[in-house]
């Protein structure tokens, strides 16, 4: 299960930023984001409860996979919610600060803020040997990401940076917060885990909806500026969604960590024949640094 669910989610990582730049028209989103957003955590509760509802026809009803719940058990739930939106968001306003390449070496900045909340909040002690895989995972992808139009991102306004900080950091603390909730109950199904957190989406997603894009939904639609692209999109994002709670439930962040890192590197193999993107000395290098990074990893795991 470990194995399968690590794969499924580099995959469908892999495909996360080309499916956002391509649901913009004329360099910008005509669909609300906040309504997208909301879809993703629908589709996200529906898996979980058409998987449940799998689950009680072939197991039955037990305590570890009933719907019902206590306050205590539900309450932990709206944290990482919240963190989830705000991040989520993020990703997609970053775009006006960033081109894809310059966002993708941002973006590393998770690898590190993940290493470190894991370290402090789950009280995981990573080897030594460990840490320095992070570092030349960290790296590693930034190295493979360099191209000849890389020197911009220095150029990002402090906005933009700030945005790109932040968002590490609320997807590193959301991560780790997330995994220490699912597995203060290991027996608890991992579909009703699933179904109370993403319920919580909703109602955040609704409420960024009234605050931020009432009028524009009111006027234009729910589903105004909506294409193929924007549903294979949220569909794309769903199942990320999932993929990611299910490696949290049978591994770790740092899993996840490193199957971001692996995925990054497909996309960009896939953008060769997609977008006739040529690779570099750099994305050799940095590749090679990325796989020696998870050797490591998995050696530093042996010996701690």
């Amino acid at each position: 299960m470990k194995t399968i669910v690590t794969l499924a989610l580099t995959v469908l990582t892999s495909s996360q930023a080309i499916l956002i730049v391509w649901s913009k028209r004329a360099g910008r989103y005509e669909y609300s984001v906040t309504t997208a957003n909301f879809l993703v955590e629908a589709l996200k509760c529906f898996m979980s409860l058409v998987t449940l509802y799998w689950t009680w026809q072939t197991d039955g009803h037990t305590d570890d996979n009933r719907l019902s719940t206590t306050v205590d058990e539900v309450s932990v739930y709206p944290i990482p919610a919240a963190l989830y939106l705000v991040k989520n968001l993020l990703q997609y306003y970053i775009f006006a600060y960033v081109d894809a390449p310059g966002y993708q070496i941002l973006k590393n900045l998770n690898i590190i803020s993940t290493g470190v909340l894991y370290r402090i909040i789950l009280k995981r002690k990573l080897s030594e040997i460990q840490w320095a895989a992070f570092i030349l995972l960290c790296a590693g992808c930034t190295t493979a990401q360099l191209n000849p139009s890389s020197d911009h991102v220095l150029q990002t306004p402090f906005l933009g940076w700030m945005m790109a900080i932040v968002m590490a950091l609320l997807s590193g603390f959301a991560g780790v917060y997330t995994e220490a909730i699912i597995k203060k109950r290991p027996s608890r199904n991992i579909n009703v885990q699933n179904f109370w957190l993403y319920v919580f989406g909703m109602v955040f997603n609704v409420i960024a909806i009234l605050v931020q894009d009432f009028d524009a939904v009111v006027n234009k639609g729910f589903f105004h500026g909506y294409s193929a692209i924007t549903f294979l999109m949220i569909f794309n994002h769903a199942a990320s969604g999932i993929a990611v709670s299910m490696v949290m439930k049978y591994a770790d962040n740092i899993v996840k960590v490193y199957s971001t890192s692996v995925a990054m590197i497909l996309t960009a193999v896939v953008s060769v024949f997609l977008f006739n993107f040529h690779l570099s000395l750099a994305f050799f290098l940095g590749s090679t640094v990325v796989s020696v990074s998870i050797y490591l990893h998995s050696i530093g795991k042996l010996q701690r």
